[in-house]
């Protein structure tokens, strides 16, 4: 990264944000959520079959998200190899999250935050609620965060965190 995207990125993740997301060791917030089909997804249950990827990203079909989904998309068979669960987050509808996952043919959850509940329980907002920050965190069966990763400018980066805890 050269010194004008690590500026950009101290401004984004330091100064815009009001709030700091949750980080490594602390207690993942249990919630509540319907996928793509209109199905109840809850963490606690979830994680009862092991371990969570759960990622946050802002927008459906938006490149950027776009190339982040797909990264998970494309590590999703070594992820699931390793027993672990992996789900999108974004503040879109069920029915942009049916079409998303259909359009690009993604094999895992997407769940709808309309109103932005669960990204205010995982401080995943900032500007007054205006922007999401995109945070992927790990989470294990036991509902404590292994790992917290953001950046909002290397969209591939949030599959390759997991990928690289896993190979520790």
């Amino acid at each position: 990264m050269n010194v004008k995207n690590e500026f950009k990125h101290f401004i984004i993740t330091n100064l815009i944000s009001l709030t700091m997301p949750l980080k490594t060791g602390e207690q993942a917030p249990d919630f509540t959520l319907y996928d793509q089909h209109s199905n109840p997804f809850n963490l606690s249950a979830t994680l009862q079959n092991g371990p969570v990827v759960l990622f946050f990203y802002p927008k459906d079909d938006s490149p950027g998200c776009t190339r982040q989904a797909c990264s998970f998309r494309d590590s999703y068979e070594r992820l699931t190899e390793e027993g672990l669960t992996v789900a999108g987050i974004s503040r879109d509808n069920v029915d942009s999250h049916n079409s998303f996952k259909q359009k690009h043919e993604l094999p895992y959850f997407l769940l709808a935050d309309p109103d932005g509940s669960v990204h205010r329980m995982y401080d995943c907002l900032t500007l007054m609620g205006l922007l999401t920050r995109r945070i992927t965190f790990f989470i294990s069966s036991d509902q404590k965060i292994l790992l917290a990763h953001e950046d909002n400018f290397r969209m591939e980066s949030h599959a390759d965190a997991i990928l690289e805890y896993l190979n520790q």
